[in-house]
């Protein structure tokens, strides 16, 4: 048998994978299910309802606000002296719009729903990708392995390349099933216009960045895991990032009104990765415009940014890697 058919099987059958895996197929159904539930399919009848509330909901508050008049005329002075200042409600302040029930429009939201697969899969795969090579070092599979196999850079870039394949399959499939639930959820409680060609083509493209997202999180959580030998400092790393790098570098550099300081956060540039871009504003400073006046200095993060972003911290984390499987002793 191949070394990546070897470690391809390893990996399908290591109960952690599993039921790792199974629990984030369980959280993605749930929050499909959830947004069936949450959401009806808008006709007529709903139409008619809504108009009807909010007529309802104008008239309570025109009189409402006759009352408040009459209280005024009586005693101005409880009024500030002047009830010619007094609101008035006027129809176009109860649009029947505000009273719709909640639909799923399948264009203008399942970008949200493609994220939220994107953050769910990305962090199980950096998880499992962590543990697929950490639980090598420590228990000592690894080792044995390299016995069989001595060729340390052709072990671990297998391992991976099995990992990344195997990854990537479950990825395509369950963005697959994901795009089917949720068109099925629109048709039955939702609504689909407005899915042209190219409206299809964006989903498309929207989910490869999504795929390549989790693909990376994977990556990285290997990477790590590999460097340190062991699934804690690939755990230890992403919590060192989150709470020192993000939350603490963040609050310094507000303090220190450093402009745009959000652009240091990471979620920022998954964000923009996955809408395509990302528009910060610096309400420190302004460019003044004789038409405009002030406006904040803008700075945008695009997702080719956010892309070579990635592709550094990945050529440091695989490259670290791969320098330390080869220049370390195998202990």
């Amino acid at each position: 048998m191949s070394l990546y058919r070897a470690e391809t099987r390893r990996l399908a059958k290591r109960r952690f994978t599993r039921w790792l895996l199974l629990g984030s197929l369980l959280v993605l159904a749930a929050v499909a299910i959830g947004t069936a539930l949450s959401n009806q399919k808008v006709g007529p009848a709903q139409v008619a309802e809504a108009k009807a509330q909010a007529e309802a909901n104008y008239q309570e508050n025109l009189r409402f606000a006759e009352q408040e008049r009459q209280r005024c005329e009586t005693d101005p002075s409880t009024y500030g002296g002047d009830c010619s200042q007094l609101y008035t409600p006027t129809r176009e302040d109860f649009q029947y719009q505000y009273f719709m029930p909640s639909t799923f429009d399948f264009r203008e939201k399942f970008g949200n729903m493609i994220t939220t697969l994107a953050a769910i899969l990305g962090l199980a795969a950096f998880v499992i990708g962590a543990s697929y090579v950490g639980a090598e070092w420590t228990s000592g599979g690894m080792m044995n392995l390299l016995l069989w196999r001595p060729q340390r850079l052709v072990v671990l870039g297998t391992k991976l390349l099995a990992f990344l394949v195997s990854l990537a399959v479950v990825a395509v499939v369950v963005a697959a099933l994901w795009t089917g639930a949720f068109v099925l959820v629109a048709k039955l409680r939702g609504s689909l216009a407005g899915m042209t060609s190219g409206a299809w083509q964006s989903v498309a493209l929207t989910e490869v960045r999504a795929i390549g997202l989790i693909l990376v999180a994977g990556m990285i959580g290997f990477g790590l895991a590999a460097v340190g030998r062991h699934t804690a400092l690939a755990l230890g790393a992403a919590v060192a990032v989150i709470v020192v790098f993000q939350f603490g570098l963040f609050a310094v550099l507000s303090l220190a009104r450093v402009p745009f300081a959000e652009a240091w956060l990471l979620p920022i540039w998954i964000v923009a990765w996955m809408e395509k871009k990302v528009t910060l504003e610096n309400t420190n400073a302004c460019d003044f415009s004789v038409t405009q006046g002030c406006r904040p200095e803008q700075l945008t993060l695009t997702w080719p940014m956010a892309g070579g972003l990635m592709t550094l911290a990945l050529v440091l984390v695989i490259g670290a890697a791969m320098w330390t499987m080869r220049g370390r002793d195998i202990t």
